[in-house]
């Protein structure tokens, strides 16, 4: 089963959709995080929960 490690992200009612894409395609290529939930709340503002996968190096033993 893989670890993943999360960021909550919150983006206020005046971030428009465009500069949220923006944002959120700049943490995919750069910081390599993936979109896991986006919800929408009353007032307009955006919660955002990115995830990416941990990866373990195993220790070479030779």
């Amino acid at each position: 089963m893989p670890e993943y490690e999360f960021v909550d992200v919150y983006l206020p009612r005046a971030v428009s959709r465009k500069e949220a894409t923006r944002l959120l395609t700049d943490h995919a290529e750069y910081g390599h995080w993936e979109l896991y939930r986006l919800t929408l709340l009353r007032d307009g503002s955006r919660r955002v929960r990115l995830r990416r996968r941990i990866i373990r190096q195993v220790r070479a033993t030779w």
